[in-house]
């Protein structure tokens, strides 16, 4: 029975009957009790069957039970032959978080808030399975995936030149493929560009509620009571078919290479195999899918902003997860698999933008609807302590059918009103599945991350209003 031993202040390591595993999770005793709860520890250790498996695989404090990996899981292989797994990316292939700043405050803020939240509703179609205004031809979604945010702003002009610079790897991934994609993941992903989808999914209108670093907040543009706006969502329909296509793939192409593994979920290839190279462009493609989306939908907030406020937003970082990326970490060529974690640069990484080579890359970590997110930023201790992540949310401890069984979304929705947070979403029963109470303390998670040296608070956010997808 796979159980977890503390080893250091916010660090377990893993532990098979009294043999030390090569892997770690980031928690306190509360927290490491509710990972607990799950399968997700022996989904960690599973982890290290993966052929080519580098030093340890790592949990994030939100860890929970997911497919193949746990989310909040991290593992890298070694090039050339080291694996690479669709279940280590997972199905919502770069799902991800950009911040945005405006110049209001709140008191110019609240007079607008239900305007401004019910505009974004209208204008930010949200739901399971929804599509956009905009359906692309074959021609123009394959130039998307192939070159992500730069096919957006350079050539569609949703954006400007200057939001290039501050999303994560430029907002395109190099090496896409859009000929791996399916027939199938690009008719599902056509007319989804610019949509929220449903889940976790938001855009949230918010507060800067505390500074905790005057000057780190100062490069990032931020200042107590200014207005926010984050936007999470991924590459929706597209990005899990492409998962499903290549899970399918692997699961039969794996015997060719000798893989044995303890869960049918982990399938996998060699990164230098036809079908790990496939799958790693397919991937890309994904992501860049996802980078776009992201992009469209703030293009539209922006016009949301504009209409009511006469406000701009400006885009502080994007930061992906649930991606596989190509890193050098301890002097070796890595394949680093990021599921529900996102890296956590430090200042002396040189991939950060110019802009925040000072102070590191920034990396938020957004609670659950109703409480707190954080604005941190990455240290460099973290390379070596979790090959430069952290997690990416406070982590679920209930299912969405358990959160729908405790809680109505009818009343969730009057108590959220009553506390000032304007809230839209589909259905009731979609907002009850995301109710605070089926998430991880968010406060004790980022208390965590800090303590552990993996990043440092900047700043901690409030939400005023929240389109849910």
């Amino acid at each position: 029975m796979i159980r977890a031993e503390l080893i250091a202040p916010f660090e377990y390591q893993l532990v098979d009957e009294h043999q030390p595993l090569a892997a770690r999770v980031f928690a306190d005793a509360t927290l490491i009790e509710a990972i607990m709860r799950d399968h997700s520890l022996q989904q960690l250790a599973n982890v290290r069957a993966l052929p080519g498996v580098y030093g340890d695989v790592y949990g994030m404090p939100d860890m929970h039970e997911g497919y193949g990996f746990p989310v909040g899981g991290v593992a890298a292989t070694e090039l050339p032959d080291g694996a690479i797994s669709p279940g280590g990316i997972g199905f919502d292939i770069n799902c991800g978080v950009r911040l945005m700043t405006s110049n209001l405050d709140r008191a110019s803020f609240a007079p607008l808030r239900e305007r401004i939240v019910h505009d974004i509703s209208r204008t930010i179609p949200s739901g399971y399975g929804r599509g956009g205004r905009l359906a692309l031809d074959d021609d123009a979604l394959c130039r998307v995936l192939a070159s992500g945010c730069r096919e957006l702003v350079t050539h569609l002009g949703f954006g400007i030149a200057e939001d290039l610079e501050v999303i994560e790897s430029g907002g395109a991934l190099d090496g896409a493929d859009p000929t791996a994609v399916s027939v199938r993941a690009l008719a599902r992903g056509r007319d989804q560009l610019g949509t929220l989808g449903g889940g976790n999914h938001f855009v949230e209108v918010g507060a800067v509620d505390t500074i905790f670093d005057a000057d780190a907040a100062h490069v990032l543009g931020l200042r107590a009571d200014q207005i926010t706006l984050i936007v999470h969502t991924g590459s929706r329909g597209l990005g899990h078919q492409v998962c499903s296509d290549y899970l399918a793939l692997m699961d039969t192409a794996q015997a060719r290479y000798g893989i044995t593994l303890p869960d049918r979920q982990l399938a996998c290839a060699p990164l230098s195999s036809p079908e790990g190279q496939r799958y790693f462009a397919a991937m890309r493609a994904a992501a860049n899918f996802a980078f776009a989306n992201r992009q469209l939908i703030s293009h539209r907030v922006r016009a949301v902003f504009e209409r009511h406020a006469h406000s701009p937003l400006r885009l502080v970082y994007d930061v992906g997860h649930n991606t596989a990326k190509l890193e050098r970490h301890a002097g070796r060529e890595l394949c680093v698999h990021r599921k529900g974690a996102t890296r956590a640069f430090g200042p002396a990484n040189p991939e950060l933008p110019a802009r925040y080579r000072r102070v590191g890359q920034p990396v938020f970590i957004p609670g659950s609807m109703g409480t707190a997110s954080y604005v941190l930023l990455g240290t460099d201790a973290a390379e070596a302590r979790s090959l430069a992540s952290v997690c990416h949310g406070a982590g679920r401890v209930l299912s969405r059918g358990a959160a729908k069984r405790q809680v109505t979304g009818h009343a969730l929705r009057k108590e959220l009103e009553a506390r000032g947070i304007t809230v839209r979403c589909p259905s009731n029963a979609e907002l009850a599945e995301e109710a605070p109470e089926a998430y991880k303390d968010i406060d004790r998670v980022v208390d965590v991350v800090v303590g552990a040296g993996l990043a440092r608070k900047v700043a901690r956010l409030v939400p005023l209003g929240v389109v849910k997808g």
